[in-house]
């Protein structure tokens, strides 16, 4: 339960940092550093950067959109088949980000491994 809660934290700080200089992708550094910092087992190393992000951008879109009323929200879920429903888009968002945090934490926790069985 520690390792899920440190990574969990660490992937969210490092994200918050990062996403300050870099581009969308920082996510996907941030995930992947804190994959092969924080070592996770089975499942979890893709689920903990997965909902660590997901939360992250849902907050983050959440809080930006309602600066604006959801205006930009419901304009672009009209282009996408939503229906014109800004929740549901900046639910698509949360996905979309966690699972490329996912991808990239499951990948760090894969180096990880594979350095620490070339060391011993």
């Amino acid at each position: 339960m520690k390792s899920f809660l440190s990574n969990f934290l660490l992937t969210l700080v490092l994200a918050l940092v990062f996403s300050l200089l870099l581009p969308w992708w920082s996510i996907m550094l941030a995930a992947f550093l804190s994959g092969a910092i924080v070592r996770l087992r089975k499942a979890s190393a893709f689920v903990v950067p997965f909902l660590a992000i997901a939360v992250f951008w849902i907050v983050y879109a959440w809080l930006l959109s309602s600066a604006n009323d959801f205006i930009l929200a419901e304009k672009i879920a009209v282009l996408l088949p939503l229906g014109g429903n800004a929740v549901l888009l900046i639910l698509v968002t949360g996905i979309v980000g966690g699972l490329a945090a996912g991808i990239a934490g499951l990948f760090g926790n894969q180096c990880r491994a594979l350095f620490s069985q070339s060391d011993q």
